[in-house]
């Protein structure tokens, strides 16, 4: 039973995708629905009427067969003599064969004539079992000296029910009181049947192929125009997956022509305009790369100069020796700064590579308590590491994931007002996380989707304390990407923030979720004024 329901559900699943994605498929199915409706109800009229018309003009022909019979059955009856049951039935049988003799437009036929003194009845019918098979009501009404007519089931020679018409009437004669003879007629309407059969049958199939006819016209027609469609679509997937040299083929001067010719000027435009960026692009890294590489000779003598002017600052005056100090202080963060440049200008060259090798995770996440420990002392700030009982080991690249979480300790520790820093690191099948939380100012949507951006601050006016370069966390972004992991950030005002870096376990393997939530589960929010 599971194994059926699970076919059935790959089944829907596989025909709801095909519906989703078929544009042909839809249109064909619903033209199908559309016409079969239409042709349905056509078809149903049509019978309908067909039928109507077929037993109104065989009920006309059988009255007046009928009306002629009651003719002549008065003028053979009218002499009955009524004392002799001999006479009269030989009377009623001589009738019986004339009224047979006597072809119609209604087609075959049965009679009977009834002679009735009382209670007493004498048919003679031409066919047995005829009288007796007719509806009671029908001859209760003739009895009462009304002409009927009745559509009824009644047995054929060989026994089987078959549609007939039943007409009765009375045939006025000059006997007795309580003397009366009824004439009845059974017009069989198996040919009738037939005709019908025929009609629906062809009616049937003819709504069949014009429905299929329909159909295959709509789908193609959808084909004439999809086609061309499906054709931009491979040609923009493929125009957007670099191959900029992607046209399409022109014929004629109609819609979709004008299309085509619309996508290859859109194509050319994107391929000027691309080519134009990549050319720009080239040009900054270039530069970036040349300028960084040019600075680092004169800087690493003007840091030599400071270093040695920073050491020899007791032995000047007060104001010469505080000009030491912040001469080397911005020489470094100069230096930081133009090694973060360096760092940039490979992520945007293509020329990082990842050193990837089985790393232990706490061990590197104490390195980096270890390292802050001191910024936290400075500023009043506690860390708090949790980390799991069982080691965490992840191919990774040490040097560039110790530089994401100083980044992010730092930033932690800076912006936290003082308050703890919560690590927490934790790990799952295919992939291992590290939070850093912060209760500081936090962060508003609007920043939160800018705090990777190269240079930006979210408050310009801001000192920074760590004296960064402003490429901190686009560099830990990329080096996140590089392991084919994440970094993303959630933020509240005065709530604090949270940053998460996912890395997975292999290197080379693909992430399909954290084993740590990016929203904390516990966020204390503002009281609201009294």
């Amino acid at each position: 039973m599971t194994t059926v329901r699970a076919r059935l559900r790959g089944w829907a699943s596989a025909g709801w995708h095909a519906w989703r994605s078929s544009l042909q498929l839809r249109i064909g199915a619903i033209t199908m629905l559309v016409a079969g409706v239409v042709v349905v109800v056509v078809s149903v009229v049509l019978f309908q009427q067909i039928s109507t018309q077929l037993l109104t003009v065989k009920r006309a022909a059988a009255i007046d067969q009928a009306q002629a019979g009651v003719a002549y059955a008065q003028s053979q009856v009218s002499g009955i003599v009524t004392g002799d049951a001999a006479s009269v039935r030989s009377t009623l049988a001589r009738t019986v064969r004339e009224l047979q003799s006597r072809n119609g437009e209604a087609g075959n036929f049965d009679t009977a004539l009834v002679y009735r003194t009382g209670d007493i009845a004498r048919p003679v019918a031409s066919r047995q079992y005829l009288y007796p098979d007719l509806p009671a009501e029908l001859t209760a009404a003739v009895d009462d000296g009304t002409q009927v007519w009745q559509y009824a089931l009644v047995d054929d020679e060989s026994l089987r029910a078959v549609p007939t018409l039943l007409i009765g009437a009375p045939v006025p004669i000059d006997g007795q009181s309580g003397e009366q003879v009824d004439l009845y007629y059974a017009f069989p309407l198996d040919q009738e049947q037939q005709t019908l059969s025929l009609v629906r049958s062809t009616v049937a199939i003819s709504g069949i192929a014009l429905t299929l006819f329909v159909v295959g016209i709509g789908v193609l027609v959808t084909r004439l125009v999809v086609d061309p469609v499906r054709r931009a679509a491979s040609s923009a997937q493929r125009l957007a997956a670099g191959q900029l040299e992607e046209r399409l083929v022109v014929n004629g001067e109609d819609d979709l022509a004008r299309l085509a010719t619309s996508f290859n000027a859109m194509a050319d435009s994107l391929q000027k305009q691309i080519t134009q960026l990549e050319g720009l692009s080239q040009l900054q890294q270039r530069f970036t790369s040349d300028v960084s590489h040019e600075l680092r000779t004169p800087l690493t003598t003007v840091q030599m100069a400071a270093e040695v002017l920073h050491e020899s600052r007791a032995d000047f005056d007060p104001h010469v020796a505080r000009s030491a100090e912040l001469l080397y202080a911005e020489v470094n963060r100069f230096e930081l700064m133009l090694s973060d440049l360096l760092e940039i200008s490979r992520y945007d060259a293509g020329a990082a590579q990842l050193e990837a090798e089985p790393t232990a995770l706490a061990p590197l996440l104490g390195r980096v308590v270890e390292d802050m420990s001191s910024l936290a002392d400075r500023l009043g700030c506690r860390l708090e590491v949790r980390t799991p009982d069982r080691p965490v080991i992840a191919e990774i690249d040490a040097r560039r994931v110790l530089r994401v979480l100083r980044n992010l300790v730092g930033n932690a520790v800076e912006h936290g007002a003082g308050r703890p820093v919560e690590l927490t690191l934790a790990a799952n099948r295919t992939a291992a996380a590290v939070t850093v939380r912060d209760h500081g100012i936090g962060l508003d949507s609007e920043e939160a989707q800018h705090v990777f951006d190269r240079f930006w601050r979210a408050d310009p006016a801001r000192v920074r304390t760590v004296g960064g370069s402003g490429l901190g966390l686009s560099i830990s972004l990329e080096d996140a990407r590089l392991h084919g992991g994440w970094l993303q950030v959630w933020g509240q005002p005065d709530q604090g923030a949270q940053f998460r870096l996912t890395l997975p376990l292999t290197a080379g393997a693909e992430l399909t979720g954290s084993p740590l939530p990016l929203r904390p589960v516990v966020v204390r929010r503002p009281r609201s004024p009294r």
